[in-house]
């Protein structure tokens, strides 16, 4: 989603400076005339808008406050675009402890790497209006953007709206097992289905370009059992067990409606994360 976005920014006119934790993963940039950084610290410097793409908010603490971290280069009048999935009042931590007189603007998206690239993303914003304002032009090259009210609102906007996804996804798994079990054929169940109340799953489960890994839609419920606090929520809870016992975290959400795509033991995928900041 970084490189959709990076590449989105400079196919709309945009100066785009980009770095990833993953070396390997950043270089094929440099080719369509992105500028590679070495560091998060050289990319973000001097940089007027800087957007952060990535797994958690540990990556997010690391890219902004370790070692070569972008924080402490920011100006004053740059503003911070955090478009990475962590809970509101993580994104409301990390602003205060960013240097005096950088906005911040709290930006998730909803959509596939495909959208991203055709600028068709649901962009969900969350920030002081004037800091909303300010980064608007950019927010728009990559969609449609969603006013989520002050800052962290974006951040649970897109919680909200991946644990929708992921129960909805358990649900349907759940529903072509119980079509299994009494003899129903699955083209049949899913063409059914379509027409009711997972219409929704049906459509993602059987989209193509889509792709949104077990292990990231398990940390997002993850994220919303953290909010509610122990309040009882049987089917988020379910659902975050039937992710973290997929066998194969690197898949995506989809392949949980899989036959094999639930196990008893889950299966240590390896975990890539990667971090863009532009200019």
């Amino acid at each position: 989603m970084g490189s959709a976005i990076a590449l989105r920014l400079l196919a709309s006119g945009y100066q785009v400076t980009a770095w990833n934790r993953t070396t390997s993963r950043a270089a094929p940039l440099a080719g369509d005339g992105v500028r590679v950084a070495a560091s998060p610290a050289e990319a973000a410097r001097d940089a007027s808008v800087v957007i952060t793409m990535l797994t958690d908010a540990a990556a997010v603490e690391a890219v902004l406050f370790g070692e070569s971290g972008a924080a402490p280069v920011l100006r004053p009048g740059a503003c911070l675009v955090q478009m990475s999935t962590i809970g509101p009042a993580q994104v409301r931590e990390l602003a205060r402890r960013l240097p005096a007189g950088v906005g911040v603007v709290d930006a998730p998206v909803g959509g596939s790497v495909a959208a991203a690239a055709a600028g068709e993303l649901t962009v969900l914003a969350g920030g002081e209006p004037a800091t909303v304002d300010q980064v608007a032009p950019v927010l728009a090259a990559l969609g449609a953007v969603r006013d989520c009210g002050p800052l962290g609102g974006g951040a649970a906007m897109k919680i909200v709206l991946n644990t929708a996804l992921a129960t909805a996804m358990a649900a349907l798994a759940d529903t072509l097992a119980v079509a299994d079990a009494v003899g129903v054929d699955r083209a049949a169940a899913l063409a059914a289905l379509a027409a009711g109340p997972l219409g929704g799953a049906v459509g993602r489960a059987t989209a193509t370009g889509a792709w949104f890994r077990v292990a990231l839609a398990a940390k997002d419920l993850d994220l919303a059992l953290a909010e509610l606090r122990g309040t009882d929520a049987t089917v988020v809870r379910a659902a975050a067990q039937m992710l973290h016992a997929a066998f194969d975290q690197d898949a995506d959400l989809a392949s949980i409606t899989d036959k094999e795509g639930v196990r008893r033991e889950a299966h240590p995928g390896q975990s890539v994360d990667s971090g863009r900041t532009v200019r």
